[in-house]
């Protein structure tokens, strides 16, 4: 990972993190919003809006927009983990290790102890998904890609979300074995060999392998960009599209750097460090437009044709359809909400998400004021679990 230097930018404003400017962005607002009311859902619009120049715009409207790209109710979100049942499960020492070494995804000028809340939140998450999911394996990265959904949407909803991917999108590197995610891997080098047979000669005489990928593919990119912007970007792009979209990211971002690639030594040694430290400046925009370009004109059934890829079963390919199909079957939220308070009616039923004691709200419009990006992890958290420590800052 990069140094912890760079990671200052994660401060940013969230309601403009971004945000491109431009009279077409109001125009993408009001089209993802309408998208947003319709019934059903308009995912479709949804998805291409998520997949065009500047994503989804903010974090207010990933919070609307991810849950719905997944087929996510967000009137329906799993409960809080049980943090004794978290400690005794086998990956639980591993997970802790992990959360413990990732200071630097969040946000700088967080404080310490609101820091140390949303860590100990983000190992429940992983360790209670993974005890409800024994198919499931932890592997090393696995907390880059919840901690970018606990940070983003809230506890609750990272829970739900990050059930879904690991079902569907992250399917097949929770394999017992690194098999399948060996498998995805294997895609990279036929897209170099269908654009730069240049490239992709010279990378085999380098036998440089696509080992410098993997912590790209498996914590969506999270693990190595510095920018919690660039970051947000590629998960607008991947969570509305194929799960093999991160390959073919892959793929435009060393053709990117064709130039740089063929004028460093032969060997090994020489092209894995140079591939492997992504640069700070890539033009992100360009290469998710050419990474969706390589997607259309090289179809991932034509490149499993080859003899590397042809006898393996994707779980994770092999579900997707069915995802799309299920979250194409949406309701609004203003539906949504509508059915949910009319099932909490009765008496005794607990206040319904989003109605909290006005204390609690004062001191997340605090907080909101004091740290700009890092109130969302600390106003969606604080208020689903733990509103008694919010007050305790203020």
């Amino acid at each position: 990972m990069s140094g912890g230097g760079g990671r200052g930018q994660r401060g940013g404003s969230g309601a403009r993190r971004g945000a491109p400017p431009g009279p077409w962005r109001q125009q993408k607002l009001v089209q993802i919003h309408e998208a947003l009311s319709s019934d059903p859902v308009g995912v479709e619009r949804l998805r291409a809006a998520a997949a065009s120049p500047g994503g989804l715009l903010t974090d207010e409207l990933r919070r609307r927009v991810w849950p719905k790209l997944l087929g996510v109710n967000a009137y329906d979100l799993p409960p809080k983990p049980g943090r004794a049942a978290c400690r005794d499960h086998k990956d639980y020492g591993q997970v802790l290790l992990d959360v413990r070494r990732s200071t630097c995804r969040f946000p700088a000028g967080m404080r310490a102890e609101q820091r140390q809340v949303l860590q100990e939140q983000l190992v429940d998450v992983i360790v209670a998904l993974l005890s409800a999911h024994p198919e499931l394996h932890y592997y090393q990265g696995y907390h880059d890609v919840a901690v970018t959904l606990l940070l983003t949407v809230g506890a609750r909803m990272g829970l739900a979300l990050l059930e879904r991917l690991s079902t569907h999108h992250l399917r097949d590197f929770m394999d017992p074995t690194m098999d399948s995610t060996k498998h995805i891997l294997n895609y990279l080098m036929p897209l170099l060999q269908r654009e730069s047979p240049r490239l992709h000669d010279f990378m085999l005489r380098a036998e440089v392998g696509t080992i410098f990928a993997l912590s790209w593919l498996i914590t969506w990119y999270g693990h190595v960009l510095t920018d919690v912007r660039h970051v947000l970007r590629l998960y607008d792009l991947f969570l509305a599209s194929h799960p093999l979209m991160p390959v073919y990211l892959a793929a435009a971002i060393v053709l990117h750097r064709e130039e740089e690639v063929l004028t460093c030594s032969c060997d090994m040694p020489s092209v894995h460090q140079l591939l492997a430290r992504l640069p700070p400046d890539l033009p992100f925009e360009r290469l998710v437009a050419r990474a969706q370009d390589l997607f259309r004109c090289h179809p991932h059934a034509e490149l499993a044709k080859q003899a590397a890829l042809q006898h393996h079963k994707s779980i994770s390919i092999g579900s997707f359809s069915a995802l799309q199909l299920a979250a194409s079957c949406q309701r609004p939220d203003t539906v949504l909400r509508q059915l949910q308070q009319d099932s909490s009616t009765a008496p005794g039923v607990p206040m319904p998400a989003g109605r909290h004691h006005p204390l609690v709200k004062a001191a997340v419009w605090g907080l909101s004021a004091t740290l700009g990006a890092a109130a969302l992890a600390v106003t969606q958290t604080a208020l689903e679990w733990a509103p008694e420590f919010l007050l305790q800052l203020f």
